[in-house]
């Protein structure tokens, strides 16, 4: 099952969508891998060496979700970038409006703004068409130009994605916000109670709501695509893809790009704690040209069901 989830690379949703499926329960799968080759290695079972060899192709899907990066210098040149879906400002608006002022960010890609208006000293915020309040930008810098990937609705197609050309020192970047199609779970649909037929009744459900979900997105993975694809400009891309590491969606999104959390990340990337397991949905990737520097998880801050993402990029190579 594991091998599955490294088709993803290859096969579509609509193809196949049982192998996005067992993207979701990659951690259960790699800890359950870990305790049977552990297991097979102290009882001197032959087959731990060949488990162990085939292990060597799960590091890199591992480090997307838990990794450990030395320190790099910082530099004031460096580009500081946080991505944040704050659940439309619920949970205190006030505050999260606080926090945005003290992070001293250079750019703030903001997932399901809502109708707030945030006040960000020294910061601008970008006219997007065609956007219902779901992403925001906001600039320290000179905004160019904006323009929308994808113009969704709530009830047909419920993902939005924008880009901003953005000036930062005399180099123009291309900034992608994201947010793919939501599952619409809550959290009854998930609890198991014991009762075997109704918690099959459930997970039967759960997988109904998943695949048309997949499929979804493999269109919406495909116009978000073009505007990486047609940048002139090195690009940064970030939000809430609703999607987990070595799926589908992370494969082909970060196509060409890096993972800044597999390059500065200490820890987990865990961004999303509605739920008890572990869930990473949000996320910021690079042209190969941008270095990243730092990335934290800010799990100081529980303003949303998502915890904001905190990067430093170096652009001076």
């Amino acid at each position: 099952m594991l091998l599955g989830t490294l088709m993803n690379a290859y096969i579509p949703p609509k193809i196949f969508p049982w192998f996005n499926l067992l993207s979701l329960g990659f951690p259960v799968l790699i800890a359950a891998y870990i305790i049977c080759t552990l297991f097979w290695l102290f009882s001197w079972k032959k087959r731990t060496f060949a488990f162990m060899l085939i292990g060597l192709a799960f590091i890199s899907p591992v480090k997307r979700w838990i990794n450990y990066s030395s320190d790099k210098k910082v530099s004031s040149d460096d580009i500081k970038v946080v991505t944040f879906n704050i659940k439309a400002g619920l949970l205190g608006a006030r505050e999260i409006e606080q926090y945005l002022n003290r992070i001293d960010a250079d750019v703030i890609l903001i997932q399901e703004e809502g109708r707030e208006a945030f006040t960000i000293q020294g910061m601008s915020k970008a006219k997007i068409a065609h956007n219902n309040g779901v992403l925001a930008f906001y600039s320290r810098h000179r905004i160019i130009e904006t323009k929308s990937l994808i113009e969704g609705n709530y009830d047909l197609n419920n993902a939005y994605g924008t880009q901003a050309d953005i000036e930062i020192r005399g180099k123009v970047y291309r900034f992608v916000n994201v947010y793919l199609e939501p599952y619409k779970f809550d959290k009854s649909m998930v609890k198991m109670n014991g009762d075997k037929e109704q918690d099959e009744r459930r997970l039967r459900d759960i997988v109904k709501k998943l695949i048309p979900v997949f499929k979804k997105h493999q269109d919406q993975v495909s116009e978000i695509r073009t505007g990486i694809d047609q940048s002139p400009y090195p690009v940064f891309l970030a939000g809430d893809f609703n999607s987990v590491p070595n799926s589908y969606e992370y494969y082909h999104l970060s196509e060409g790009l890096e993972d800044a959390f597999m390059k500065a990340g200490k820890g987990s990337a865990t961004s999303f704690h509605d739920y008890r397991f572990p869930i990473r949905i949000d996320y910021i990737f690079t042209s190969k040209s941008i270095r990243p520097v730092s990335y934290k998880v800010d799990r100081t801050i529980k303003l949303s069901d998502h915890y904001p993402v905190v990067a430093t990029f170096s652009v001076n190579n």
